[in-house]
């Protein structure tokens, strides 16, 4: 190794402990505790959204139980590493916004042929445990897939992600799905104070407020629902003491229908996670170039696909390397591996009661969608911010247009489709399907010049550490869709 593919030897000063350090176990307990803060809302509120939308009310306890289960499992596997899987950095695993439109299609699609609970959940997870397998197979070669999907194909698929979902976002913020008084004064009102305690958390000084925005925003909001007489606790379900991890309990199905719309999802993700590892590298005092780094993305993009398989096979949606957990290091001046062994410990503990996704069922609709319009908007606007540093020039613009307007367009006017086979009509109904392969079409068709990257030279955050070294700077050159990893709460 030479001397500038080593780690600095100098350690910052607001780093406290190094990514082999072994800190006293009252800081590792301290941090771990501040991740599965940072981090806990994250992992369940896609299967809140998922079970809630999907009519599964009966199940969600079960399946929060799992997200935390298994995220739990692949953050062990992410810092532990397993021979050539895992990134050996301090990353937290939790289940993926990105998947939630594309999944809730697949299940629609099931419920509308009849299929029950059951059926619902075993081609979901079938699916996804299938697709995963892209993302195994693409870590290997993610230098290549760097030039066929670019930030402007990577940038409208992020964005058509963020805005095919708000309005599941407004639909709960006016009182859910179904609910005999949609649009009430109250529920309103309930999510215009989550929305108002995250917006002003966010804009104060005291990084742990900011960090648990969204936390305490729904605390804040559930407590005065209860008060209020919306939360019954009277009604809640009955759950066994203890959840017992149960490898596809809802059995094993599949449908290439529904896995199209998730494998194209996959082939974005890896990207992404690059962002996050080197993100998270280079906060550590890791290498950010050179054969260390790209042995680590790539072992932690294999973690990352193997971990989703695994998600699967224990009834858990897609995992990815969050990105808030970066801020955490960031604040708790402890970037110690070790520290992942706490919080992986912590969730599967936390995993194994369903008592607590049994509460979590009972938060109010309004309560959960004031966090969503957040959230969603928060990915709408890091596609956005990819399209924008990419350059919205003539070509970019035409393939980010046409891309957009015909993934909105199909969902505001499924009519169109009506001539298509039952089979290409069900596949492309997803907005997602429909503007990811308008965007790659596009971009092969509509070429511009570029310099292919050889393996040893792919920098997939080079627009990332020019922003956090001079955050007044706007990023030059080509970013990549991991952009967003580094800069935005998922």
């Amino acid at each position: 190794m030479t001397a500038s593919e080593k780690a600095p030897a100098t350690r910052n000063n607001d780093l406290i402990y190094g990514l082999n350090d072994r800190p006293h176990l009252t800081a590792t307990v301290f941090a771990a505790l501040q991740h599965v803060l940072a981090s806990f809302v994250g992992i369940i509120t896609p299967t809140l959204i998922m079970g809630s939308a999907l009519g599964l009310q009966s199940e969600i306890p079960y399946l929060i139980s799992m997200a935390l289960f298994v995220s739990g499992l692949g953050t062990f596997v992410q810092a532990r590493r397993f021979g050539p899987v895992g990134s050996g950095l301090l990353c937290l695993q939790g289940t993926s916004f990105s998947f939630i439109s594309v999944i809730l299609s697949a299940g629609f699609m099931v419920k509308a042929r009849g299929g029950g609970t059951d059926e619902i959940l075993s081609t979901i997870f079938g699916v996804c445990f299938f697709a995963a397998f892209i993302e195994v197979v693409l870590s290997q070669f993610i230098g290549k897939l760097r030039m066929l999907i670019t930030p402007v194909v990577t940038g409208t698929i992020i964005t058509l992600m963020g805005l095919s979902l708000i309005k599941v976002a407004m639909t709960d913020i006016a009182g859910g799905f179904g609910a005999p008084d949609l649009g009430a004064a109250s529920h309103i009102a309930l999510a215009a104070l989550v929305l108002g305690t995250i917006v002003v958390l966010n804009r104060v000084d005291v990084p742990f407020l900011r960090l648990g925005a969204i936390v305490i925003g729904l605390t804040i909001g559930y407590v005065v629902a209860w008060l209020m007489g919306v939360v019954d606790f009277n009604s809640l379900p009955e759950v066994p003491l203890v959840s017992v991890p149960v490898p596809f309990k809802y059995g094993f199905s599949f449908d290439w229908v529904a896995f199209v719309p998730v494998a194209v999802i996959f082939l974005v993700s890896p990207l992404e996670a690059a962002g996050d590892l080197t993100a998270n590298s280079m906060i550590s005092r890791q290498p950010v170039k050179g054969p260390v780094y790209i042995r680590r993305i790539k072992s932690g993009l294999l973690a990352d696909g193997l971990n989703s398989a695994m998600a699967a096979v224990f009834n858990s949606m897609p995992m990815v390397t969050f990105a808030q957990n970066n801020g955490v290091i960031q604040l708790t001046g402890v970037a110690s591996r070790y520290v992942a062994f706490f919080i992986a410990g912590l969730l599967v503990i936390l995993g194994l009661f369903p008592m607590i996704g049994a509460v979590l069922q009972l938060m109010p609709k309004p309560v959960l969608g004031g966090a969503e319009l957040v959230m969603f908007g928060t990915v709408a606007v890091a596609g956005i911010k990819i399209l924008a540093e990419a350059g919205l020039h003539r070509r970019n613009m035409l393939i980010v247009s046409i891309s957009i307007g015909m993934g909105l367009g199909v969902a505001a006017v499924p009519e169109v489709l009506r001539e298509l086979p039952k089979a290409l009509h069900n596949i492309f109904e997803s907005p997602i399907t429909v503007g990811a392969l308008c965007a790659i079409v596009l971009n092969i068709f509509l070429p511009e010049e570029f310099i292919e990257l050889e393996e040893d030279e792919f920098d997939p955050e080079a627009s990332v550490l020019q922003v956090m070294q001079n955050p007044d700077m706007p990023a030059k050159g080509e970013p990549t869709p991991a952009t967003v990893v580094a800069q935005s709460n998922r």
